[in-house]
């Protein structure tokens, strides 16, 4: 069952705001941006907040700057990015947020592992890699 199914996104939670003069569609494309990033299955609950901003001066040569700072599950996740224009500054957040998020992710499963030793380390069979593909049946005891 997928986030759409059951009504639950996990943009609701994060906030968007603008500082500057930024306009309504360039908002709305960032939340859309945001949200295909947050918006996938298992992901842990998901909070903060994302900004966009617009420089007041006219000779800055990258005026739009973007920033995400989101609580992932328990893990800290925060993505800048500064461009020359409104899509290319949330189009450079998004990519640098969904590589950031995934590595979160990761880093969470790889935790996971058991902590008992392989065979080869002095571990029984039962623990290793191939025991868990092994029907119990087909192990010798």
């Amino acid at each position: 069952m997928t986030a759409r199914e059951t009504g639950v996104r996990g943009a609701e939670a994060v906030r968007v705001r603008a500082e500057g003069n930024v306009e309504e569609g360039v908002l709305e494309y960032l939340r859309a941006k945001i949200g295909a990033v947050l918006d996938r299955q298992g992901l842990p609950p998901v909070t903060g907040g994302v900004r966009i901003a617009k420089a007041n001066a006219h000779h800055a040569e990258h005026p739009w700057t973007a920033a995400a700072e989101l609580r992932v599950g328990p893990d800290l996740v925060v993505a800048h990015a500064r461009e020359a224009t409104s899509q290319e500054a949330t189009d450079r957040l998004q990519d640098r947020l969904r590589r950031r998020v995934e590595r979160a992710l990761d880093s969470r499963q790889t935790a996971r592992r058991s902590a008992a030793p392989p065979p080869w380390r002095g571990g029984t069979a039962e623990d290793g890699p191939r025991a868990a593909a092994e029907p119990a049946g087909d192990r010798p005891a």
